[in-house]
């Protein structure tokens, strides 16, 4: 009996770290992504400017978008607006809309798979410092926000529901 405990408690934990749900973020998603011009601290202040002026003006856009293409062609025709709002912070940047790479992440349950994503990309200075990124559509980015505000979120269920509300 003693030696059964020990074993049903290994075995709850493996099921525990094992049983998650997956959760794969559609290849139609719109990505956004911030790169820093260094790890300095300026420039990673920097690129969070950059970040919270960007992400405020493109979920505006993004919130008139009822799919993937409207979104597309919302950035594309506001792409002058967004270099010009990242002029204000810096001249050295680089603004790309298009297919991109992204590293693979994993957050709170939910797999972002390394590749190429249609997707907003600004690069500051050398673009060798820490990036920032997030899902613009559907928007996902205002999760972390969201999720400092209120601890109860479940972040993947929100994720979930929010694919199923664009892409359904």
């Amino acid at each position: 009996m003693k030696k059964i405990i020990p074993i049903l408690f290994v075995v709850f934990l493996i099921y525990g770290f094992t049983n998650k749900e997956e959760i794969l973020i559609p290849d139609y998603a719109i990505r956004f992504r911030v790169i820093a011009n260094s790890n300095s601290i300026e420039d990673q202040t920097l690129k969070l400017e950059v970040k919270n002026s960007l992400e405020n003006e493109l979920n505006k856009l993004m919130i008139q978008a009822k799919n993937s293409e409207e979104a597309k062609k919302l950035i594309e025709e506001n792409i002058k607006n967004i270099r010009n709002t990242v002029n204000k912070y810096t001249q050295n940047n680089t603004v790309s809309f298009g297919k991109n790479y992204f590293p693979e992440k994993e957050y709170q349950g939910v797999k972002y798979p390394s590749g190429e994503y249609n997707s907003l990309v600004v690069t500051l200075g050398n673009g060798i410092g820490n990036n920032w990124w997030c899902v613009m559509f559907p928007p996902l980015c205002l999760l972390e926000a969201k999720e400092e505000e209120t601890e109860d979120i479940n972040y993947s269920f929100y994720v979930k529901d929010t694919l199923s509300k664009y892409f359904s």
